[in-house]
């Protein structure tokens, strides 16, 4: 049987990975998927401590959290295509750089 540490232990990982995909890659669409690594690893842990402590609402508020994620990559990737249809690049560095 599986402990609440594993998946914690799991969680943490996932945290750790998705920073770095954001600290470290320019690429809009990576930083966007390190971004939904982290939100993933939220969700691991509400439903770890939902079934920890016996209740269902961690896992109620984990689906509810996974549609708002759905809906925020569907704005995300919009927004990613109309700055590559504008500037042909998706280089987060080179959205700073082109103001004006």
């Amino acid at each position: 049987m599986t402990e609440l540490i594993d998946f914690i232990i799991v969680s943490v990982v996932l945290v750790a990975v998705g920073i770095y995909g954001i600290v470290v890659k320019r690429n809009a669409i990576r930083m966007l998927i390190s971004i939904e690594i982290i939100a993933n690893a939220a969700n691991l842990n509400l439903v770890a401590f939902s079934r920890y402590t016996g209740n269902i609402q961690g896992q109620v508020f984990a689906l509810f959290s996974i549609a708002i994620a759905a809906a925020e990559v569907a704005i995300g990737l919009g927004l990613i295509i109309v700055a590559y249809r504008l500037y042909k690049e998706i280089d987060v560095a080179e959205f700073r750089s082109m103001r004006g």
